[in-house]
């Protein structure tokens, strides 16, 4: 019989498989969702029935052997949600994000340009969504998110072109860590000004470290890096829960690309 997890505090991510869901299960709440954040986990809820029925075909032997957990109890559809801890995990210590050179030296003639934090999050979770297949930003995680912004935990960076929302970037806080969920462009570069615009308005709330979730050239272009699994999770657990206000003025975009000759 396969045993349910009640709680994220009762799993060990660290023993779970590195390149696939560590945990099946339906729970989206805003509770859940915050403490799956705490623990090192990010959500990829199936975008239709074909992809949920694929995660139990997947995986069924992995989850009745215990390597991967079924979590809550009683979820009628418990392979609706699948919950992911990669290692290694990418990442962007927030001292070391930066834009690429050819990037800051556009941006430096966009004077056009500016950044703000949390003046349209949920209209940026709606525009990472747009066009994107699978569909894993669902309704009901929608739904959670924005309840986790209105409770001050998530966040999002929105880069504006003479009033357009042109880029951004959301994610949720916890304490010294950000976790950035998805992000956005529809200028070419406004989502790495986002991601660096939100480097520098965390980096003076204290913050340390941007978890990108998911390796790809556009996070290593930004500095990234891969740290086992076991560093991120031990950071994560000693970041302080109480910190510092991200600052939420309106700024201008330029401010991010250093100046020329100067070293990145």
């Amino acid at each position: 019989m396969v045993s349910r997890c009640p709680c994220w505090e009762a799993l060990d991510v660290l023993e779970g498989p590195p390149d696939g869901p560590v945990a099946f299960g339906a729970d989206l709440s805003p509770a859940g969702l915050l403490a799956a954040y705490r623990a090192g986990v990010y959500p990829f809820p199936a975008s239709d029935e074909y992809t949920r029925a694929l995660n139990e075909v997947v995986f069924a032997d992995q989850v009745q052997e215990g390597r991967i957990r079924l979590m809550g109890e009683g979820s009628a559809d418990p392979y609706a949600v699948s919950w992911w801890s990669p290692d290694p995990r990418p990442v962007l210590p927030v001292p070391a994000t930066h834009l690429s050179r050819s990037l800051a030296r556009r941006l430096r003639n966009r004077l056009s340009w500016s950044t703000s934090l949390d003046r349209r999050f949920e209209e940026v979770v709606r525009e990472c969504r747009a066009g994107r297949v699978p569909l894993w930003l669902t309704d009901e995680l929608i739904a959670s998110l924005v309840r986790l912004y209105e409770l001050g935990h998530a966040h999002s960076v929105e880069v504006w072109e003479d009033g357009d929302l042109v880029g951004g970037v959301f994610g949720l806080r916890v304490g010294s860590v950000f976790s950035m969920d998805s992000m956005f462009f529809h200028r070419p570069g406004a989502s790495k000004v986002a991601v660096t615009d939100l480097a520098a308005r965390f980096a003076q709330a204290g913050g340390e470290l941007l978890d990108a979730q998911r390796d790809s050239p556009h996070v290593r272009d930004l500095g990234g890096i891969l740290v086992p699994r076991e560093q991120y999770v031990r950071h994560l657990r000693r970041a302080a829960h109480d910190s510092l206000p991200m600052p939420t003025a309106t700024l201008p975009a330029h401010r991010l690309a250093p100046p020329t000759g100067s070293p990145r």
